[in-house]
């Protein structure tokens, strides 16, 4: 099984990977794939909408209905900009219906307009409203479950099919695990390229590590290098430039994210009143420290992990990384990374990137390695796969890029999981809100805190990654099913909305 930074790291909408993104990626694979021919199209009259589990328990306070609405028209949630998502959902609610099919034959970048939609797709009844709601059913292969029924005019059946949103955007279909016989996890996997430095534990990556005396982000760049070559074709040299480029677009998202919360005042959307506090606080930081000293380092890294979780708590343009909810994390770590690394304070921007590249390299190595051997699902096994997963990817990245080993870096990412372990999933009126905005702060310093740990000793630990990692599912496996996305426990329930 091979995953791509690509895959874990990806341009999304908020607030939520598995409930938002990974729901509008399911609906479009739907038309995309069993409306595909013009007769099916013609055919279909209706969809059925069920949705099961947590995406059905917190799903419309995370966006899942409307997420799902916008990806039966063929919409796609890495290129959709928030100005489309507010202009097709003002329309579908003024008008009752949908667009069915509009996008689905476009490419990404070739999206068209509200008009354009009109002619292109096939206009059919559809509100939120009529979707079958399921919250204490949970389907045996994952908790975020959907399935999307095409049906004639007469009610007759033009296509079915059963998604399973599995986090961090991730989507499989009832039909990738069968054809496969596998689990969703296994279904996973793409043998599609060899690569030369194959890992699923994190004691298999720091064998290549060692044998190579590469850093864990050449490792990972090499995986990366053969994955394109084998897709694309081409040099080594020009697969390396275009991963770069890649990476660096995947940073310049983030940035854009962080950069438009600090201009953004008012409250949140969804009830709860939350007031934006990245604006205050930026005037305030700048006020306090305009030289950007290191004595204020925690400050600024809990502003930009708050900016961009609020941001994403807006439905706003956010890398899952490696979920939405937890996507404040790498980022913040990163503007440490980038602003209080060695020479970072002088470094040009050429320098500055190679930081950057290097530092998302390293934390997607380790990413896969939850993905492998646990989860990155709060649906699943709690919060704990989420911030506690970015958290561990954040620190291993900072330890390479502050001059840490590779034994250290598998430290650093250890510190910072196990003192995340038992997190759990209990966001209030199924917002991505409070507690999870703090949450990504606490879980970014935490990061900083871990990758310093780690440096300080010379990589030898009694307690390895790999079992950190099994212990985290274990425990998500052990914890109840109400701390796990489902708004019916912990905060949830203990705080009253007003």
């Amino acid at each position: 099984m091979t995953i791509s930074i690509f895959d874990l790291l990806r341009v999304g909408i908020g607030p939520s990977s598995s409930h938002t993104v990974g729901p509008m990626r399911a609906a479009r694979r739907f038309v995309t794939e069993q409306l595909a021919s013009p007769e099916a199209l013609a055919r279909t009259e209706s969809v059925q909408v069920d949705l099961y589990g947590s995406l059905s328990a917190t799903g419309r306070g995370h966006a899942t209905f409307t997420a799902v609405l916008l990806g039966l028209e063929g919409w796609d949630p890495e290129t959709i900009l928030p100005e489309q998502v507010d202009s097709r959902l003002a329309a579908m609610e003024a008008s009752g219906r949908i667009q069915l099919a509009a996008q689905s034959a476009a490419a990404p970048h070739e999206q068209q307009d509200d008009a354009g939609a009109q002619e292109a797709g096939k206009e059919i009844p559809l509100r939120v409203e009529d979707f079958i709601q399921r919250p204490l059913t949970v389907m045996d292969r994952h908790t975020n479950a959907m399935t999307l029924t095409a049906l004639d005019a007469g009610g007759e059946q033009v296509a079915k099919e059963i998604y399973y949103s599995i986090g961090g955007g991730f989507v499989l279909s009832e039909s990738d695990a069968v054809a496969s016989d596998a689990s969703l996890g296994e279904a996973l996997a793409t043998p599609d390229a060899e690569v030369p430095y194959p890992f699923t534990t994190a004691a298999v990556l720091m064998e290549h590590c060692a044998r190579s005396g590469l850093p864990v982000s050449r490792v990972m760049l090499a995986n990366e290098r053969a994955l394109h070559l084998a897709r694309h074709g081409g040099t080594a040299e020009e697969a390396d430039a275009e991963i770069t480029r890649k990476v660096l677009h995947l940073w310049q998202v983030m940035e854009e994210c962080k950069n438009s919360a600090l201009e953004r005042e008012g409250h949140l959307p969804g009830g709860l009143k939350v007031r934006r506090r990245a604006p205050d606080w930026h005037a305030r930081m700048w006020k306090d420290d305009p030289g950007r000293t290191h004595a204020y380092w925690q400050e600024w890294v809990n502003l930009v992990a708050l900016a961009v979780n609020e941001e994403n708590a807006s439905g706003g343009r956010v890398v899952t990384a490696p979920t939405n909810g937890a996507a404040g994390i790498i980022p913040a770590v990163g503007f440490y990374a980038t602003h209080y690394g060695p020479g970072a304070s002088y470094c040009g921007e050429e320098e500055r990137e190679d930081i950057a590249v290097r530092f998302l390299l390293t934390a997607a190595a380790v990413g896969v390695l939850y993905k492998e051997q646990a989860s990155i699902s709060g649906a699943e096994v709690g919060c704990q796969g989420e911030v506690g997963s970015a958290s561990s990817m954040a620190a291993a990245g900072l330890c390479e890029v502050l001059g840490g080993t590779a034994n250290q870096v598998e430290n650093a990412a250890e510190i910072a999981m196990e003192h995340n372990l038992g997190l759990t999933c209990d966001p209030i009126a199924g917002l991505v809100q409070v507690p999870c905005i703090e949450r990504n702060a606490m879980a970014a310093t935490k990061a900083v805190n871990a990758a310093r740990m780690a440096l300080m000793g010379d990589g030898d630990h009694r307690v390895s990654l790999d079992e950190v990692i099994v212990t985290m599912r274990e425990t998500g496996k052990d914890m109840s099913s109400k701390y796990k996305e489902t708004a019916l426990g912990g905060l949830a329930v203990n705080v009253v909305e007003c």
